[in-house]
């Protein structure tokens, strides 16, 4: 039994360890910043590899807490997505005088995190998702002499706060028309009664705040412009895709007899996504803001995908949020060591940027490609698994919305490129040298980018984990 304990928490008990050893070193060694982003590195690439070693499915404490193959594979891509925001983070890092902080608060993030996806209650679930939220407002706030910084900051906890208690309210109320909170016992009880749907819509009302779907989004952009742009990256990508795995889960378990009402409003929500989305990114200066505008887009095409309600439903999601992990922290990558090194974030800074650095110039628009949707990138392959997805409804209408939308989002991902490689600035930004870290996370998100798409193994073998009805 205690066997079955450390092998079933594993990632949240490795996880657990760094953090009491960083609180340990916070209070008791005086390392220097180099040396301490060389151990966490270390140790997050170390919890990266045990997360693929000796896992086997089960669930402890009266289904409270369950894993299998595919909860270990969304585990292991948030953990892979931590990693590459530490490496990109390090230019930042080194000049900060709180790195141990800022540490303890990130994997308490994904502590929380890897409790709500491995939740199969919904009380777990809750418990998860507020250790995943509350120190995420202090990572906004963590540029301490900005007032931008402390905006984000006060705008997130508010969003957050109201989203928290939409969810709570939804949950009593289903508690209360089931008699129960574990998974595995709603789908029994649920018959889309009044009560019922009202208490879904409470529930896709949390879930919706906490991915940015229209019209929940008005907190993302104004968060993402204040926050540093490690903070950014991570809501943008680790945060997001925690919570899509969880409520794919839930729909596709927990609401399942429910499937006919919440597919109508996801066709809406969906819609209304993308094209806010796409119609916000356009008129974007700040390069954090247009990302937050495309991340919101994005958004819109993976509830086309989730619509699906199907084995490729969830394989879909999965394989594109893996791919929107290498795609998004490319461009963030980039757009991280530019503010880092230079402080400028605008749009117009990037005009003439290929004259100065061609090798950022050239990282920044593979991704911008693959966000896109531009073969042979991976976030093509990606786009075109979610919309085959929802194809399966038969509903032509959402894909033929979703497909012109992604003609829309060309215009403003090459926008982006014309600026880079053909307009000229009089004061372009200087050539940069690409420290260690933040090069090697480049380099596997570009190698991401490429292999994702190429290699027809990665699809195959996350198809083969995936449930559907």
């Amino acid at each position: 039994m205690a066997g079955d304990f450390f092998i079933l928490m594993k990632h949240e008990l490795i996880i657990t360890v760094i953090i009491f050893t960083l609180l340990l070193l916070k209070i008791g060694s005086d390392l220097s910043n180099k040396s301490l982003l060389n151990l966490v590195n270390g140790l997050l690439l170390l919890n990266l590899a045990a997360g693929f070693i000796g896992n086997q499915p089960g669930m402890l404490f009266n289904e409270m807490f369950l894993t299998n193959p595919l909860i270990v594979l969304e585990k292991n891509i948030l953990s892979l997505g931590t990693l590459i925001v530490s490496l990109q983070s390090a230019s930042w890092l080194k000049q900060h005088e709180h790195v141990a902080e800022f540490y303890i608060l990130l994997l308490c993030t994904l502590l929380g995190m890897f409790f709500m996806i491995s939740a199969g209650n919904l009380l777990m679930f809750y418990v998860g998702l507020e250790l995943s939220s509350i120190p995420l407002a202090a990572m906004a706030n963590f540029d301490l002499g900005k007032r931008k910084s402390s905006e984000a900051a006060m705008k997130f906890i508010i969003s957050s706060a109201f989203a928290s208690g939409l969810l709570l309210f939804g949950i009593s109320l289903v508690y209360g028309a089931t008699g129960t909170l574990t998974f595995s016992e709603m789908a029994s009880h649920i018959n889309g009664s009044p009560l019922h749907i009202f208490a879904f819509v409470l529930l896709l009302a949390g879930f919706g705040f906490k991915i940015s779907v229209v019209p929940f989004h008005l907190w993302t952009a104004d968060v993402y412009e204040g926050a540093p742009v490690a903070v950014t990256s991570w809501l943008s990508v680790i945060s997001k895709g925690s919570v899509l795995f969880v409520f794919i889960s839930v729909l596709y378990t927990v609401f399942k007899p429910m499937a006919a009402t919440w597919y109508n409003m996801l066709f809406v929500l969906s819609v209304l996504t993308i094209f806010t989305g796409n119609l916000f990114a356009i008129r974007q200066n700040n390069i954090k803001r247009f990302l937050a505008f495309s991340s919101i887009a994005q958004i819109g095409f993976i509830l086309v995908g989730i619509t699906g309600s199907s084995q490729l439903g969830t394989a879909s999601l999965v394989y594109f949020v893996l791919i929107y992990v290498f795609s998004n922290l490319a461009a963030f990558g980039v757009v991280a060591l530019v503010s880092a090194l230079t402080g400028r974030e605008q749009v117009s800074d990037y005009k003439g940027f290929y004259k100065t650095n061609p090798v950022l110039s050239w990282v920044l628009t593979i991704a911008l490609f693959s966000l896109a949707g531009v073969p042979p990138t991976a976030g093509f392959f990606g786009k075109f698994f979610l919309l085959l997805s929802g194809a399966g409804k038969g509903n032509y209408v959402l894909i033929t919305i979703a497909a012109l939308n992604m003609i829309i989002s060309f215009y403003y991902y090459l926008r982006i490129v014309k600026a880079i490689f053909m307009d000229a600035n009089e004061q372009p930004i200087e050539r940069l040298t690409i420290p260690g870290y933040p090069k090697l996370a480049m380099i596997i998100c570009v190698a991401g980018i490429i292999v994702t798409g190429l290699v027809g193994y990665v699809y195959d073998y996350i198809h083969s984990l995936s449930f559907g009805f």
